[in-house]
């Protein structure tokens, strides 16, 4: 009987995770890890900023998948198999060590994304697995009902296996693969963006940021949606992780809606509106003779406050004694229910994900196998999950990627 014949096709995060997990697993396998481009983990060293947000410091499986938009349900019987701590675990015995930051995102101590890189592509060298690069696949045929794979390449080679992983992110060439071995693919749309702003005089405080703000987004005239956390202007709209995340659970909706909304904000989301007013009064009563534009009494920005008053109908010359209950009310309404139109999304960067991908209905998330083709394996982006911001969309790849690999190694081989 010939050794186990598995071939990986993606060279991403997923990809390299799932080689290395089934080689370690059955050192008699021959695993062959097939990447498209010349550059393997080319998400992975773009990642963070360049720094690579390895996971998050969240180690338990039921708060975790709350960080999931979509595929929380189907991920929380794996994360207990391969979670966080795990990803600690084996980077650690690999020689590269995690810090956690003050919000929960783990980076490699190095602070650059080419320590893990490096720590991956040597794994791979030393577990065994082959790795091609510049290798594009163009078609994968079934061989029979239970005999594997043919791997049809770009160059006119032909790659038999047992067993396959498909770890191919968000690629177009990827979910047509999937298609044609019968599986259906949820429309992929994008995750994880930030919001264009009809507002130029918003977008004149670009670089102004408050932490926390409160986010609510409407897109059929009901407040549907709602993220808390650092908002940040640019001189496009907003941005920051509380948008992000508002982003990733609208994704969908957004999508339909053409990228057009309404956004409600509450720039002092930690006192209730009643108690906005209360201060408000009492700075009018304080400082009846001062320049409200001068005296804000609460927590904001300079120039945030003055750009806020300016939309309640204030001018920098009035004072607080002068102005009326209508506009008092007007203010308090800005402060803490400011309506903003939402005109698009900002550019979709390569770091960033996509929604969409293979049924999870289709897929055995024990194992990763597919419901409906013995011996194909899924893993990563192409599944459709996708996390927020933080770390979680790695962790999915590592979890997914892991436990694919070591359920390749272990099953029986049908072709001889």
């Amino acid at each position: 009987m010939l050794p186990l014949q598995i071939v990986v096709i993606g060279g991403g995060a997923a990809g390299f995770f799932g080689a290395i997990a089934c080689a370690k697993a059955n050192p008699e396998a021959e695993v062959t890890l097939l990447e498209a481009s010349r550059q393997p983990l080319a998400k992975v060293l773009i990642s963070g900023g360049g720094r690579c947000n390895v996971t998050h410091a969240c180690f338990e499986s039921e708060e975790l998948v709350q960080n999931y938009p979509r595929g929380a349900k189907a991920l929380r019987g794996a994360l207990t198999r391969f979670g966080p701590q795990d990803t600690v675990a084996w980077f650690a015995t690999h020689g590269v060590y995690l810090k956690t930051e003050a919000d929960g995102r783990m980076f490699p101590v190095t602070n650059t994304s080419e320590t893990i890189v490096e720590c991956l592509i040597k794994a791979v060298a030393t577990s065994g697995v082959k790795l091609r690069i510049g290798t594009y696949v163009t078609a994968v045929k079934r061989t029979s009902a239970d005999a594997g794979f043919d791997i049809l390449l770009k160059s006119g080679e032909t790659i038999k296996c047992d067993r396959l992983l498909l770890a191919t992110g968000s690629s177009l060439a990827g979910y047509k693969i999937v298609r044609e071995l019968g599986h259906q693919i949820e429309p992929p749309v994008p995750s994880l963006f930030t919001f264009n702003i009809v507002d130029q005089k918003l977008r004149e405080l670009a670089g102004v940021s408050v932490n926390p703000a409160q986010l609510r987004l409407s897109t059929d005239g009901k407040s549907q949606l709602q993220q808390t956390g650092p908002l940040l202007i640019t001189h496009w709209g907003l941005s920051g992780p509380a948008v992000l995340k508002l982003s990733a659970w609208g994704a969908r909706v957004l999508h339909e809606s053409r990228y057009q909304a309404t956004l409600l904000i509450n720039w002092l989301p930690g006192l209730h509106q009643e108690q906005v007013r209360e201060k408000v009064l009492a700075v009018k009563d304080e400082w009846g003779k001062k320049a409200i534009a001068l005296h804000r009494g609460v927590d904001l920005p300079h120039r945030l406050w003055q750009y806020i008053i300016a939309r309640a109908g204030i001018t920098t010359e009035d004072r607080w004694a002068e102005i009326s209950s209508k506009t008092l009310n007007q203010l308090v309404q800005e402060l803490t229910q400011g309506k903003y139109l939402i005109n698009g999304k900002g550019a979709f960067k390569e770091e960033f994900v996509t929604c969409g991908g293979v049924n999870l209905k289709e897929v055995n998330f024990k194992t990763m196998e597919s419901r409906l083709v013995s011996g194909l394996y899924f893993a990563g982006e192409i599944l459709d999950i996708d996390g927020v911001t933080g770390g979680f969309n790695f962790q999915s790849a590592w979890t997914t990627g892991y436990l694919a690999g070591i359920a390749m190694a272990t099953s029986t081989p049908r072709r001889k």
